[in-house]
């Protein structure tokens, strides 16, 4: 395959890179889904090429980097995306002209691969001038300052839900075995039928476990009300930052207040571990919900945006979040079983 640019731009596989993880932690502003083990988890679960463009300067070291998969679907089309099903990955650039030497090669990279879109999730920054193609709420909560501090932060309604949750005799554990990942799957599916969307494939889960927990770079928290599940959380971690990445809980406990009290567990651990940030992932903006449990936390709100370029029509273009809608009825009314298949068989055609 050819490189898409000769001047230091180069194709780049995470998957086969020996120093990977080493070369992109010399990028400013590299975070958990730069690294390998995410790259391997979307390529083994899903199949998709990885085609990430790396841009060297005169030490041989990168000086940027683009990670993109292709994600090629009957349904979607052949699309450039990075990266699929991840809140947000910001190209790593030291500057505006690097991003667009970036951006450039990946037009000419999909072009040759006959690409219908190309998408950035977290380039808006560097392309102010373009519209947002889709855009969330961020939230994020700095870890520093101490727990008593952390803890003054929340609001009075978080503060008395962790309160009751210490009162109820759950215990807290942090795990990165598959069996704790399989409990916390059994909540999810409950959870995602609930809101009316299907569960993501056990297969994605699985990969998580064997990629990141067993490299140490995320932790499964569950809690337990006399020994049985309640609620759980999957969180990631690398280069100082940790991120909340799904959540899930058994509908007919949430008296016991089990998610806060995994939440606030997380908080504590990761201040500990002196990550600097706890990031709280994406929220679409008509979920009012998570959008307030997330700045229930005392979290720094944000506007997410996301580029999509038009490379037929060589603009950029707006899309529609599509997360609530008319598909939640028919979701909710299914079995899980049935949900289940559903996310098996969609799930590859909407990264």
């Amino acid at each position: 395959m050819p490189a898409p640019d000769p001047a230091g731009i180069q194709l780049v596989n995470p998957l086969t890179a020996a120093d990977w993880d080493q070369q992109v932690a010399s990028l400013p502003g590299a975070g958990f889904f730069h690294t390998a083990a995410w790259a391997r988890v979307l390529a083994n679960t899903y199949g998709y090429q990885p085609l990430y463009l790396g841009l060297t300067g005169a030490s041989g070291r990168w000086r940027g980097l683009l990670p993109l998969m292709e994600v090629t679907s009957w349904l979607t089309g052949r699309r450039g995306v990075s990266l699929p099903f991840t809140d947000e990955v910001a190209p790593l650039c030291p500057d505006a002209g690097t991003f667009e030497e970036l951006f450039h090669a990946a037009q000419q990279l999909g072009r040759e691969r006959r690409w219908r879109t190309l998408e950035i999730r977290g380039g808006l920054a560097w392309r102010p001038d373009a519209p947002a193609a889709t855009s969330f709420f961020n939230h994020s909560l700095p870890l520093g300052g101490g727990e008593a501090a952390l803890f003054a932060g929340c609001t009075d309604a978080v503060r008395r839900a962790i309160r009751k949750a210490e009162k109820n005799h759950l215990s807290v554990e942090f795990s990165q075995s598959e069996a704790s990942m399989q409990a916390f799957y059994q909540l999810l599916g409950q959870t995602r039928r609930r809101h009316g969307v299907p569960p993501q494939p056990y297969a994605f889960f699985q990969q998580i476990q064997q990629q990141v927990m067993t490299a140490r770079h995320g932790w499964i928290v569950l809690a337990r009300h006399d020994g049985r599940p309640v609620a759980g959380a999957v969180f990631f971690h690398g280069h100082g930052r940790a991120l909340y990445k799904f959540g899930a809980s058994d509908e007919t406990r949430q008296e016991l207040r089990a998610n806060n009290l995994v939440m606030w567990r997380a908080i504590q651990h990761y201040a500990r571990e002196d990550c600097t940030r706890l990031d709280f992932g994406r929220t679409s903006l008509p979920n009012a919900g998570l959008r307030q449990f997330k700045l229930g936390w005392g979290t720094q709100e944000e506007t997410l945006g996301y580029l999509r370029f038009d490379l037929q029509r060589s603009c950029f273009v707006t899309a529609r979040d599509d997360a609530q809608g008319w598909h939640n009825r028919v979701f909710r009314a299914l079995p899980l079983s049935v949900s289940r298949l559903a996310g098996r068989l969609l799930y590859r055609h909407m990264g």
